[in-house]
């Protein structure tokens, strides 16, 4: 059975592929597996039929026949142990990149995302120059722990896994920034992580959604 995800309808990263849907779509097409998208308005984010799915009212939601999961993360642990080829088989490695997908999620984006936040909600404050410094400094303290465990190797832990698969989505979070920049083989793992082509299998996916929803808004006729 053919896996269904939901995305954005109109992706509020004007399709940067930030939005956490990419995760998903990344690792199916690292996996090779087909999958369907069911694309929501925020309106229908809200809505009883998907609050079943996802009790916080977000995107991504994965369902096949009687699974339905919710949260990024889940998701990509699911598939990638369920299919060959993001974790390896060798037990203990196999829990190591696991343990880089929680450190992705759970330590390197939060701080990050509390950045994102405060762009988005307190730019026009006036103490809002004082928190970003602030925000920064925790931001490249993380990100320098990080530089210094990658070290000069391509991947985090050995190949390629679903925890080197996060972690570049949360540091693309950091793009526009350029403090992924300041660290030069992070900025590396990066280039390296969003150059495999299930990646931009999966990026051209999510930029032909926000393309379409471009289109049929310039083709509506006005009121």
């Amino acid at each position: 059975m053919i896996p269904t995800i939901t995305a954005f309808e109109r992706s509020p990263d004007r399709g940067k592929g930030l939005a956490r849907d990419m995760r998903v779509r990344w690792t199916l097409e690292e996996l090779g597996q087909a999958y369907e998208v069911r694309q929501l308005s925020f309106s229908d984010m809200k809505q009883p039929e998907h609050l079943a799915l996802h009790p916080f009212g977000q995107i991504p939601t994965y369902e096949e026949g009687d699974l339905a999961l919710f949260e990024s993360g889940a998701i990509v642990l699911h598939l990638a142990e369920r299919h060959s080829g993001l974790l390896p088989t060798d037990a203990n490695a196999r829990m190591r990149a696991i343990a880089w997908m929680f450190a992705a999620l759970n330590t390197v984006e939060p701080p990050i995302v509390e950045r994102s936040m405060a762009w988005i909600l307190e730019r026009e404050e006036t103490w809002y120059v004082q928190r970003l410094t602030m925000l920064d400094e925790r931001v490249r303290r993380r990100l320098g722990e990080l530089s210094r465990r990658l070290g000069d190797a391509d991947w985090l832990d050995g190949a390629f896994s679903a925890g080197d698969l996060l972690m570049a989505t949360v540091l693309l979070r950091l793009q526009s920034s350029g403090i992924v920049d300041e660290f030069p083989n992070l900025a590396a793992f990066v280039a390296r992580a969003t150059a495999r082509p299930a990646y931009q299998r999966a990026f051209e996916a999510q930029l032909a959604v926000f393309l379409q929803a471009q289109s049929a808004e310039v083709s509506s006729p006005a009121p």
